[in-house]
């Protein structure tokens, strides 16, 4: 079976005033329809530029990226927003919510930006709110929900188009420990329910034991990562 990402000695380097900053070197990486994929490194590692370069938010400087064979650097601008609204869902650290929209609305968002009439995404929206535990939260603003709720309508708003990959980046970076461990349980339970594959770059060794795989990305080449 065609891997769902297939990168081909992708590298990625920042210009500066004196120097280039070389951040990944010839990454060669497969991943799979359905996996759960842990990318794990410090601080300043490449792990966001890598999960950007995933998610045709950012180019590599070299190589290819290839999505179900396709190469992305050959996609047009409209192909790229296509890819990204149809095929992938985003979940970051700051959960990046509107403000003066309601849960499910926000939820609703991706499908509207698609052109899905009103009446088809509603629902679908709010059966992914209660999927995640917010049913009595769906007019509630983010601003009145916590870290924790927050989160869980980024997940849902990632979901809604059912897309083939999530990509989340420290999606718990701003939570405390329960209610961290309580999303990632969440992303867990959604990869088996829908199939789709998760990919979660982290500093937190144990969220990253938990997912099928976990590579480590050190000085801007990836390793396999095993746990004791």
């Amino acid at each position: 079976m065609e891997p769902v990402y297939k990168f081909t000695n992708v590298g990625k380097t920042f210009g500066g005033i004196d120097e280039n900053l070389e951040i990944l070197k010839d990454i060669n990486l497969e991943v799979r329809q359905g996996e759960t994929l842990a990318i794990v490194g410090a601080s300043g590692s490449g792990k966001s530029t890598l999960l950007h370069i995933m998610g045709a938010l950012d180019k590599p400087t070299t190589g290819e990226v290839f999505f179900d064979g396709q190469s992305l650097s050959r996609m047009s601008p409209a192909g790229l927003a296509e890819f990204r609204n149809s095929s992938l869902g985003f979940v970051f650290q700051f959960h990046h919510l509107l403000p003066e929209f309601t849960a499910l609305e926000n939820v609703s968002m991706p499908g509207l930006i698609a052109g899905r009439p009103l009446a088809q995404v509603l629902p679908q929206a709010r059966m992914l709110l209660e999927r995640v535990g917010l049913q009595n939260r769906l007019e509630s603003r983010p601003t009145t929900l916590s870290g924790g709720e927050r989160q869980r309508a980024a997940i849902a708003r990632a979901l809604l188009l059912r897309p083939r990959v999530i990509l989340a980046d420290e999606p718990t970076g701003n939570l405390d420990e329960h209610t961290g461990q309580q999303v990632v349980s969440l992303l867990l339970e959604l990869n088996r329910e829908f199939g789709t594959t998760l990919v979660i770059v982290t500093h937190n060794s144990e969220l990253a034991a938990q997912m099928d795989r976990a590579l480590e990305l050190r000085a801007g080449v990836l390793y396999e990562k095993t746990f004791a």
